[in-house]
């Protein structure tokens, strides 16, 4: 890399000072988590603001007025082609998009002049004008006009596309889907034969390069794609560009890919050094996933993701395993991912700050989960040999029981092809390969940037209902009994207009009272009454177009779109609110008495609990869990009022109201508030967050409040669960009385169990100690004995041979030990009744020798299973003389 090079950092601020020149609004990046439900994560610059797009007015909290002019460095994660990440020279899991966007105000002519000045002016990226290259699509004119005509681009340094490649969306004008849409021109720079000896014309052909580097992407969206392919002028015409960061600098940084770069090549280094293998460019693939996951892993952490099995937490807990995967390749056994973060904070902390202030919080995370999954590559040994019992010697494993294995458990191919060959067996790589190709296939599927599936094949007719009837009307904060009219039914991917006794479907109201799900509350439920029918409301949902969606299966009757029904919120939504405001009044609690660093993860409140996850490194003490849980029930008997406001989002955070980590606001929000504070030793503490969720009037309504269990869910994330109302009553009252029947038992008070249970604890241990110091004496007693001990020559390796009785496999361990260092034997085998284990010296598993193998095939012929590792394996007998006879052929 050229020292006198400019940095990563250096480039983007270069970039956004610039379109500032032009009188563009810098704005901050978004969350690397969503700002809408078409994706689970931000995956193109654009994403932020579709709002504006589609033609809301363009007006940003804690700026004035509209504008129409913005531009940002987008964080964005995409994660369709993640097993290409580290083995090309184009995939990241996480890439900065530079954006320059116009709602309604410049168009293609300043978008290509600006992005021309920017990328070959002197004093700003100064690229070679010889050296760029251009594409556009194949109609557009009006585009190669400005890049031939204005800009002096020869003629033959342009290609014209078609849909597939130069339109966003890919192919709508043939394909869909229907929306805002239009061509693209896009911008490559040469560079050089160095990289290749393809030429601009192979390009054409090809559509791959390693020499041509795309870095900037044009979109001009000008068209309202409509049903047939019609494409109609929009009434105003919009730009949305990025210039892919990483790209530019290798450019710049004249370094063959991203992973030379500035931000990369610390990571790499760091990698090498402390696994002791060399980089050694695009053949270490190891060093690059871990280098290129780390960060995406880092920044997503930082914006508030929760490593866990579903929806963005599982996603990001992939890719950390398949960095830790790789990391075991590398020979390294230990958690060390964690003490990379530190260099993608150094690199990237000046422009995420969030990965500065959530630095210790990520890492404690990161390092959690390593440890966890070293754990999964021991069991999934344990697994594969399983699999492997089943095969004979010569056989194949199948590629979909391989990619299980990877998919499903983390366990690496590559570690699988390995022990599967030491059993003689091979591994259908090309079916590997197509269960492979079928997930990505369907992760691309599930992350396709575009028009909302979230409803199924119902969009269009909810986007139908919503143009003409506007919002559902929310009346649910005052009233739980209101009257509203049909205004859509859908079931089953398809519009209806009636709906029998006995079916189900999803009802679009006018008006109703149902609260829809939504910042962890459920969805209301109840009744829907009309002249001669009834239906009962099982969940109510909420559409990206403001549409309340109730799922209704008719009592009696039909219902019909146009019908007039009296809508009635079941009683248990007073349940739900009580612990809808006791939620509030516990985050307030544990910011109190934990520290303002506290965060809301995630919640749930439902008629029967509360749920709050929130970031804190440690386990909560009884004190603390005491302090807490008192505040609230102090907030609980002062019985203060409950109010909500409608403020300006500045104005909200100004008086201090607590806006959920990751949220989305808008310019306008709902700010709950409980007027009335408590004491906490010589602090006061209120409560007051953005929230549009159903409440109580007056904290005494809660009636009483009790913590029900604090646990950890991730690290850095604690889980509190609680109860509130009646709810907590009971739990109060079932627990006394366990906690009477548990003291009959041991003949004590209940204020005396702790001390009878301590006591029958020590009674328990101490026989546990004379049963295993017995074992132990059994063990010996035999192995001193020389009982069913001999010596063999298998395979070209001695092997020692005992048979033990009465002994379990935790004794078996210690015996193979001492058979192993009394023999002075290759292996040492020993048996029992129902175990069998196997131990290998250093010379014996250097020699080739395997002890996993052989309990695998000592095991199977006994009728049970068993695997390990090549010095230390065990399994389980059903008939120990059969495994015994199997030993002949196991090595």
């Amino acid at each position: 890399m050229n020292p006198s090079a400019l940095t990563t950092a250096e480039i983007r601020e270069r970039y956004l000072r610039f379109f500032e020149g032009k009188g563009h609004l810098r704005l901050p990046s978004h969350s690397t988590l969503a700002p809408d439900p078409t994706t689970l994560f931000t995956v193109a610059g654009m994403q932020p603001f579709k709002t504006q797009f589609l033609g809301g007015a363009p007006r940003f909290p804690g700026h004035e007025g509209e504008h129409r002019r913005v531009t940002t460095a987008q964080k964005c994660v995409r994660v369709g082609d993640i097993e290409n990440v580290g083995r090309t020279r184009r995939h990241l899991s996480l890439f900065e998009m530079m954006g320059n966007f116009s709602f309604g105000d410049y168009f293609k002519r300043d978008a290509i002049h600006w992005a021309w000045e920017f990328l070959t002016g002197s004093e700003w990226m100064g690229f070679d004008k010889d050296r760029m290259y251009v594409t556009v699509y194949k109609d557009d004119d009006e585009a190669f006009g400005i890049w031939t005509e204005e800009i002096g681009l020869p003629a033959d340094h342009i290609h014209r596309f078609d849909a597939d490649e130069n339109f966003w969306p890919a192919d709508a004008p043939a394909k869909g889907p229907n929306g805002p849409c239009g061509p693209c021109s896009e911008i490559y720079y040469d560079r050089g034969p160095a990289y290749g000896d393809d030429s601009w014309d192979d390009y054409y052909r090809t559509r791959e390069s390693a020499r041509f580097l795309e870095v900037w992407n044009l979109v001009f969206p000008q068209y309202d794609r409509q049903d047939g392919g019609v494409l109609a002028d929009l009434p105003f015409k919009n730009i949305d560009t990025g210039m892919g960061l990483e790209r530019v600098a290798s450019v710049v940084q004249d370094v063959p890919d991203f992973y030379s770069n500035d931000v990369f090549k610390p990571l790499i280094d760091r990698v090498a050094e402390l696994s002791g293998q060399p980089y050694q460019g695009e053949s270490s693939v190891s060093h690059r996933v871990i280098a290129e996951h780390i960060r995406s892993v880092a920044m997503t952490i930082a914006d508030g993701v929760v490593l866990s099995n579903t929806g963005r937490g599982y996603v990001i807990r992939k890719i950390l395993r398949r960095a830790s995967r790789h990391a075991y390749l590398l020979g390294l056994r230990e958690p060390v991912l964690y003490t990379l973060v530190p260099l993608v904070v150094q690199a990237m902390g000046g422009a995420y700050p969030e990965l500065v202030s959530e630095q210790e919080r990520v890492q404690a995370a990161i390092k959690a989960e390593e440890a966890r999954f070293l754990g999964t590559l021991e069991a999934g040994i344990v697994r594969l040999s399983s699999l492997l019992e089943k095969i004979e010697r010569g056989g194949t494993l199948p590629g979909e029981a391989a990619f299980t294995l990877y998919d499903t458990f983390g366990f690496p191919v590559d570690l699988t092809k390995e022990i599967a060959e030491e059993h003689g067996v091979s591994v259908d790589e090309l079916g590997f390969d197509q269960s492979l190709k079928e997930q990505q296939e369907r992760a691309r599927a599930a992350s396709k940037y575009g028009k909302s599936e979230l409803f199924g094949a119902v969009a269009e007719v909810l986007d139908e209902v919503a143009a003409e009837h506007g919002a559902t009307e929310f009346v649910g904060y005052d009233q739980l009994d209101a009257t509203g009219r049909v205004l859509a039914i859908v079931a089953g991917g398809e519009a209806l207009t009636r709906l029998p006794a006995g079916s189900r479907a999803q009802v679009v109201l006018s008006k109703t009272p149902f609260y829809a799900e939504g910042g962890g509350e459920v969805g209301d439920r109840g009744l829907l009454e009309w002249p001669g029918g009834a239906g009962r409301v099982e969940d109510t949902q909420k559409t990206p177009q403001g549409l309340f969606l109730h799922e209704v299966e008719v009592l009696e009757g039909s219902l019909e779109v146009g019908t007039s029904v009296r809508a009635v919120v079941a009683p248990d939504r007073q349940a739900t609110e009580r612990h809808h405001t006791a939620t509030h009044l516990l985050h307030a609690a544990l910011r109190a008495v934990l520290g303002s660093g506290v965060r809301q993860a995630g919640s749930l409140v439902a008629p029967d609990r509360l749920r709050f996850d929130f970031t804190h490194a440690a386990a909560l003490t009884p004190e603390q869990l005491r302090e807490i849980e008192l505040l609230v029930n102090r907030w609980v008997s002062a019985d203060f009022p409950v109010t909500y406001r409608y403020l300006p989002i500045d104005q909200a955070r100004a008086e201090g109201a607590m806006a959920l980590f990751g949220e989305k606001y808008g310019d306008v929000v709902r700010v709950v508030s409980v007027e009335g504070s408590v004491q906490l030793g010589d602090l006061e503490v209120a409560s007051k967050e953005l929230c549009g969720g159903a409440h109580v009037n007056r904290t005494g309504e809660i009636g009483a409040f009790v913590i029900v269990s604090e646990e950890g869910l991730a690290a850095g994330v604690r889980r509190i669960e609680a109860l509130a109302g009646e709810a907590a009553v009971r739990f109060v009252r079932e627990s006394l009385e366990r906690a009477q029947q548990a003291a009959s038992l041991l003949n004590a008070t209940p204020a005396q169990l702790p001390e009878r249970v301590a006591q029958v604890q020590a009674s328990v241990k101490d026989l546990n100690h004379q049963i295993s110091d017995l074992k132990t004496r059994l063990t010996q007693a035999q192995m001193g004995g020389g009982a069913g001990q001999e010596v063999r020559e298998i395979g070209g390796f001695k092997v020692a041979v005992a048979q033990l009785s009465g002994v379990e496999a935790g004794a078996l361990r210690g015996a193979a030990d001492t058979l192993l260092e009394r023999s002075a034997a290759d292996l040492a085998v020993v048996v029992s009744d129902s175990s069998v284990v196997v131990k290998a010296s250093k010379d014996a598993v250097a020699r080739g020798a395997s002890a996993g193998k052989v309990v695998s095939a000592m095991a199977a012929a006994g009728g049970g299973k068993g695997g390990g590792r090549p010095d230390m394996a065990q399994g389980g007998l059903q008939d120990a003389a059969k495994a015994l006879a199997a030993l002949e052929g196991a090595l």
